[in-house]
């Protein structure tokens, strides 16, 4: 399965999850280590769009093109979530389900819906999986937003 990140140029190879564990997530407790992908390159844009204010244009940005196992993916339905999940500001309840499937270490990723496009998924890598080392970055290329998206 090939998935996607954009992330500031300087983190392109770093799939550690360290920025999410300092910080914490909608899906990762402060602590937890996660890296956060998703299906779609415009979910990607999207999940960066949200968290920008208006006229200020994200800079130094990279498309990076990962491919995973299937096999490795755990899928989360949307229906088996709690009614507050997407939330804003978040709920712990969704931090309360990765830290779980973090503990759990059974898949090296959970699929997740994303809360800005619930049709749409996000994937959640454990880099402390044992079967990390099978995760590939395929390609790293320069990313330029589109200005009209901060207006």
């Amino acid at each position: 399965m090939k998935i996607f990140r954009l992330c500031k140029s300087r983190y392109s190879q770093d799939l550690s999850g360290h920025g999410a564990e300092l910080s914490g997530g909608r899906w990762n407790s402060k602590g937890s280590p996660v890296t956060y992908a998703s299906e779609t390159i415009s979910l990607c844009i999207a999940e960066i769009v949200v968290h920008f204010p208006l006229g200020m244009i994200p800079e130094n940005y990279v498309l990076v093109t990962i491919e995973i196992p299937d096999e490795l993916v755990k899928v989360l339905e949307i229906n088996s979530l709690p009614d507050p999940w997407r939330n804003y500001p978040h709920s712990r309840l969704t931090q309360e389900i990765e830290d779980k499937f973090l503990t759990n270490n059974e898949f090296l990723v959970l699929k997740v819906p994303s809360a800005v496009v619930p049709q749409e998924s996000n994937l959640l890598i454990n880099p402390n999986h044992k079967d990390f080392n099978r995760i590939k970055l395929l390609a790293v290329e320069p990313y330029t937003f589109d200005e009209r998206l901060f207006r």
